[in-house]
């Protein structure tokens, strides 16, 4: 078997209309209109080729360390992006000659890496 790609990642959060408008508003995903009427609040966005799909679960708490990254092609322009937006956003480091990469976190408190390759 080989695999073509991540085609999406789901993500717990304790309030899905709040976490819908931060990945559209905030992140600049866009909301797709294909997501089936499940029995849970929660919504499907795009990110580039990839989706995210936010599940509503109350008394969820993310786990230490646990992430996802977005490609970025200029990191400082995507973290001025984001504080500009009232996002607080790690100071970037550099891991060798891989990528440039900082953290911030959703409202459910769900950390994300925006990762610049070099």
């Amino acid at each position: 078997m080989q695999f073509a790609g991540v085609h999406h990642v789901s993500l717990n959060v304790t309030n899905a209309a709040e976490c819908t408008i931060f990945y559209i508003e905030v992140v600049g995903m866009t909301l797709r209109n294909d997501r089936p009427d499940f029995p849970f609040d929660g919504a499907w966005l795009q990110a580039g080729e990839q989706q995210v799909h936010l599940l509503e679960v109350a008394d969820f708490v993310p786990p230490n360390g646990q992430h996802f990254a977005l490609q970025v092609a200029d990191l400082d322009a995507a973290k001025a992006d984001l504080e500009s937006k009232g996002v607080k956003v790690s100071n970037p480091s550099q891991l060798g000659e891989i990528c440039r990469q900082a953290f911030f976190h959703d409202p459910t408190g769900n950390l994300i890496e925006i990762n610049q390759p070099l």
